[in-house]
């Protein structure tokens, strides 16, 4: 389930309402949508028989955020997954406010593989290691440009809650 919130209003819980493209479930009501890209960049987008034409004018991946136009409307539009739920229950939804010298597991898990080597130069966004935990294969990212220092845990080995897996100078 992906909670959006749009324009800072009440959240809208978006689930997938089972097989067929284009259904989901929103708040709990099945919605029946499609969407073609348009050649100005847009999209025509048809939503429960009602027609729309929507435009991508910013997307921030840092803060999960995307700025849309519809019909001339500006919509600002949040977005959280589960894992950014798991991450804020757990106190550490602000760690990439913060300089990280450590990437720590968050839960236990099983560490699927590491996508770094020591001495790699890594920039803000970069994956860094796969984590399976809960059933969900989690990819951690660099929270900020750095260079691994050191690679504390190998391929396929399990690791618990506040583990050093990666460090980073």
């Amino acid at each position: 389930m992906i909670k959006a919130t749009v324009n800072g209003g009440q959240p809208f819980e978006i689930t997938p309402a089972g097989p067929g493209a284009g259904n989901v479930e929103c708040n709990g009501k099945q919605v029946s949508w499609s969407a073609e890209a348009l050649p100005s960049d847009g999209f025509s987008i048809l939503m429960d028989g009602k027609s729309f034409v929507a435009q991508v004018v910013k997307i921030d991946r840092d803060t999960k955020t995307v700025s849309l136009q519809i019909n001339q409307a500006l919509y600002d539009v949040a977005l959280e997954e589960p894992m950014d739920r798991l991450l804020a229950s757990m106190g550490i939804s602000e760690a990439s406010s913060r300089k990280i010298n450590e990437i720590r597991a968050p839960m236990p898990g099983m560490v699927l593989k590491v996508l770094v080597t020591p001495g790699q130069a890594i920039q803000k966004g970069d994956p860094v290691l796969i984590l399976e935990a809960m059933k969900m294969e989690n990819v951690f990212k660099a929270a900020a440009d750095a260079v691994v220092k050191e690679i504390k845990v190998s391929e396929r080995t399990a690791v618990e809650k506040g583990e050093v897996l990666i460090v980073l100078e």
